[in-house]
């Protein structure tokens, strides 16, 4: 059966001890909001203080209301006074976020200008000052107790209100996939009073909130003593940072499964739906990342208990050890290969689309990585189709009228007369460049082996249809057409981004093929054809595996074979840099099929500069 929720052992012999700096901090997980009070109750029993600071900060989309909420309960049954200050009330107003950010957000329905901000465009110019003057005066208005006073700042950014002078302070986090649910919700962007809909939602995340928050959860939370899981928000896992960080240290030297995201859209299918055993109530299931570095987390697993990180603190932490240093003097911190499922079967066409070359995406939305991709067709129903790069009678002038004239009379037109249709078949490659038009079929289910960005995707042609939300989809005709290679025609097509299979080696029985490679594309995808065990090596670089075919495999490091993952169809893993030689051995009956990616060894471009 699929693994939704796949763990990732600490595999220690030894217990991780939870640092000196946190304190009368236990070892190991803990769940339950008795633990996280914990520290604050023994730190006011010392009775060495009259006044003890504490800060909950974290990611907006926590639910820091029920924490604050048993903290204080606790608190005052146990006699303390208890003063709380929340970051809320020292942000911009809404509108004036609004005017702020409008660069970032744009006009456009989709797509803004990725920020370069701090945590301190969200607050007033003197919202530091104005909590220290709130903070002294309740201070000077204290009457004389045996026992200390409770302060508690709390929300998004209260380590910064706070210039980081506090006794405790804890970080609470959720993943990306947490907040998106919560925005189908109630949950609106950080320190905004309302929102246009769910995309508008999505755009300020992806804009300006993640790059911020983001950004600041890196500079803080070493400074921070206790993290805490918030994900499942009635049983939060609380560690320590320390702790936290010593697991990452430990499970990023083996291979590793992020948790895998869903998705439904407009043209999704039944596949992934029903493999996957995902909610009755969906009406499809569009997309399935695994791995989008950015959007998914990862299940840690230490003496029986589990906590639920961004894969993000993971790559922040640990990105040498998991990319190897010539990945790292490209990406950074980056992950830079990403595997997404596209599933139309049951469903109908993607829309019609292109994504915008390097120098474009960094200009015009300050984007670090452009979108390269393929498609690799892993399952398919019937006579589907791939749609590649233009007909040879396609001219720019001729596509341009036709799609602008279909968007301003609804009158649908045949996108086949200037877009390349070719019959897929299972195992097939289509190499997809920046600049190439293109777009799956109906009845296909798609790995999709790209770089890691996903959003930038210029729709040319969708059919005329709605969204999910009933609303018209964003369509980016001039965008695409400041784009598109128009050079790439079913000639060149067919030379260049329909590979042949080419054996690179055996050993015995089993043989790695390329199935894909090119100059202007920075992964490339191979193909493990295996019967029974396959030996490889890291080489010190990331190595990505999906079981496109077959049952079940094992993947073993062969300097230790007590450290091995196993792993079904459609499943996927990251091998570390660090993990060195390696053995796959399929545990099914029948052969079996891994894609394996990376990024391509003759690729020097490095992306950490305009």
């Amino acid at each position: 059966m699929f693994q939704k929720r796949p763990v990732n052992p600490v595999r220690l012999h030894h217990p991780i001890q939870p640092g000196s700096e946190a304190p009368f901090a236990e070892p190991g997980l803990q769940h339950g909001f008795d633990a996280i009070i914990a520290p604050i109750v023994s730190l006011a029993e010392e009775g060495q203080r009259d006044i003890i600071r504490v800060t909950f900060d974290g990611t907006h989309g926590a639910d820091f209301q029920s924490i604050l909420q048993k903290t204080v309960e606790s608190l005052e049954h146990s006699g303390h006074r208890v003063f709380v200050l929340g970051t809320s009330s020292f942000l911009k107003t809404s509108e004036e976020l609004r005017q702020h950010f409008n660069p970032n957000i744009t006009d456009n329905r989709a797509f803004g200008y990725f920020t370069e901000g701090t945590i301190e465009d969200y607050f007033r110019p003197n919202a530091k000052y104005e909590a220290s003057i709130i903070m002294n005066d309740a201070v000077a208005a204290i009457p004389s107790s045996e026992l200390p006073t409770i302060f508690i700042t709390f929300g998004p950014g209260s380590y910064w209100l706070g210039e980081g002078m506090f006794d405790i302070t804890y970080f609470l986090d959720v993943s990306r996939e947490y907040q998106q649910m919560e925005h189908k919700q109630q949950l609106l962007n950080f320190g905004f009073s309302w929102n246009r809909d769910s995309v508008e939602k999505y755009k300020i995340s992806l804009f300006v909130e993640w790059p911020i928050f983001e950004t600041y959860r890196k500079q803080i939370l070493e400074l921070t003593h206790y993290y805490i899981d918030m994900n499942q928000p009635g049983d939060p896992v609380l560690t320590t940072t320390y702790t936290l960080r010593q697991m990452i240290f430990n499970i990023a030297k083996a291979p590793m499964r992020v948790k895998p995201f869903f998705a439904p859209g407009v043209w999704g299918g039944q596949f992934l739906k029903k493999f996957a055993d995902l909610p009755e109530d969906w009406t499809n299931c569009g997309w399935g990342f695994e791995p989008i570095a950015p959007e998914n987390s990862i299940i840690l697993e230490y003496e029986g208990k589990q906590i639920e990180v961004p894969f993000l603190t993971i790559m922040h932490y640990e990105h040498h050890n998991i990319l190897g240093e010539r990945l790292v003097k490209l990406f950074g911190d980056y992950f830079p290969i990403r595997f997404d499922y596209l599933d139309t079967i049951g469903g109908s066409n993607l829309s019609v689309q292109v994504h915008p070359k390097q120098e474009y995406v960094r200009n015009q939305f300050n984007e670090f990585m452009t979108q390269q991709e393929s498609y690799y067709i892993m399952e398919k129903k019937g006579d589907t189709k791939v749609y590649l790069g233009l007909t040879e009678q396609c001219t720019k002038e001729g596509f341009y009228e036709a799609v602008q004239t279909a968007q301003e009379t609804g009158v649908p037109i045949q996108f086949t007369d200037y877009v390349n249709s070719y019959a897929a078949e299972k195992g097939d490659l289509y190499l997809i460049p920046t600049g190439t038009v293109h777009a799956s079929g109906t009845d296909n289910l798609v790995l999709e082996i790209s770089s890691t960005t996903w959003w930038f995707t210029f729709k040319i042609y969708d059919y005329l249809r709605k969204g999910l939300d009933g609303k018209p989809r964003p369509i980016n005709i001039d965008h695409a057409f400041d784009n598109i290679d128009f050079y790439k025609k079913t000639e060149w097509v067919e030379e260049n981004l329909i590979p042949t299979p080419t054996l690179l080696q055996a050993q015995g029985d089993n043989e790695e093929y390329v199935l894909g490679q090119r100059d202007d594309l920075l992964f490339y995808v191979h193909r493990v054809h295996l019967n029974n065990t396959w030996k490889a090596n890291t080489e010190n670089e990331m190595v990505m595996y999906n079981l496109v075919e077959g049952e079940q495999v094992r993947i073993v490091s062969c300097a230790d074979e007590s450290i091995f993952v196993e792993f079904r169809y459609a499943e996927s893993y990251i091998l570390p840099a660090d993990f060195g030689e390696y053995k796959i051995i399929n545990l099914g009956k029948e052969p079996c099929k891994l894609i394996k990616a990376g990024v391509s060894k003759a690729w020097d471009v490095s992306l950490l500069e305009a």
